[in-house]
């Protein structure tokens, strides 16, 4: 496993991490959760990935009771808030009431002292950027959160929490997580350059567009029993399965095949092309695919092949 850190801060993470959005909680069970963890672990994963709101708070327990047996001192747990949790004006958004309320929720269901990185889970142009930036550092200084980030957020609300907390001598922000792939590709007009140069790392969610760079698809959108496409989950991925996209992914499998590695690990080495990529974030519903993803950490792809992968995405690009 390789690492690297965290924008400009001194914890490392793998450049390959686990999520838990729609597995854990949702399709896997705890036994499985569990295996994945634990081999994640073995293979030098260090960054485990999840929020308040996936499956209702049950990722974040089924999550806790998964990394119970590992020692803590050696993985990094990320969790977020902003997204709704309960009816009424009080049950979602990044004010201090629900902040402060969140975490403790969040801390209770992994059965944990603190978070690593806590994120806020969207914008929320309700709330005042003063208010949640106060509140994150508040936390931080409570021990809490050791750090804090953002995840979709706009640039130039990057910008402005940045300049804001460096002003106020707040914890600033160490990282933002967005959707990135081949195929989803609106973070490289501004947003990668700004982490890199506001010295904060960029964690890259959906990198294999789910599932479909890794060639679970075929060119007439249908996909295979047990895939997202075919579940109650596909309305998430509808963009990825325009037939322009889809006869790309096909030859994008032959430029895997002539390079010597799976659809899989060349996507997620397309992604971490980028310096200011500090970790692709993927899903597990299997082992082997675990295992599979892991792999990427160690590829050593030549350029003239990351290119023509960029070249062949781009004008088909859907985000």
């Amino acid at each position: 496993m390789r690492y690297r850190r965290l924008g400009g801060w001194g914890v490392q993470v793998s450049v390959v991490s686990l999520g838990t959005w729609l597995t854990y909680g949702g399709s896997a069970a705890q036994d499985h959760a569990d295996e994945c963890t634990r081999r994640a672990h073995e293979l030098g994963v260090n960054f485990f990935d999840t929020a308040n709101r996936y499956q209702n708070g049950q990722a974040e327990e089924v999550l806790g009771k998964a990394l119970a047996r590992i020692p803590r001192d050696t993985y990094l747990v990320g969790t977020k808030v902003c997204n709704r949790m309960a009816d009424g004006p009080l049950g979602r958004g990044l004010s201090r009431k629900h902040i402060f309320g969140q975490i403790d929720h969040s801390l209770r269901r992994l059965g944990m002292d603190y978070v690593d990185l806590y994120q806020c889970h969207r914008f929320d142009p309700d709330a005042p950027l003063e208010e949640t930036a106060r509140a994150m550092s508040d936390l931080v200084q409570m021990g809490k959160i050791l750090y804090w980030g953002v995840s979709e957020w706009p640039v130039q609300e990057v910008r402005r929490v940045v300049r804001l907390c460096r002003s106020e001598g707040w914890a600033i922000p160490v990282s933002e997580q967005s959707q990135y792939s081949a195929i989803w590709r609106s973070v490289e007009d501004e947003k990668l350059s700004h982490c890199g140069e506001a010295g904060l790392g960029f964690l890259a969610f959906c990198p294999l567009a789910m599932g479909v760079l890794a060639g679970k698809y075929r060119a007439d959108g249908s996909a295979s029993s047990g895939d997202r496409g075919s579940s109650a989950d596909g309305w998430v991925m509808s963009d990825y399965l325009e037939p322009g996209v889809l006869r790309a992914v096909e030859a994008f499998r032959d430029v895997a095949r002539a390079a010597g590695c799976s659809p899989a690990n060349l996507a997620l080495a397309w992604c971490l092309r980028r310096p200011e990529v500090s970790s692709v974030i993927t899903g597990a519903s299997r082992l082997a695919q675990l295992e599979e993803n892991v792999r990427a950490a160690e590829l050593d792809v030549d350029t003239g092949v990351l290119q023509r992968v960029s070249d062949l995405f781009a004008p088909v690009a859907v985000g």
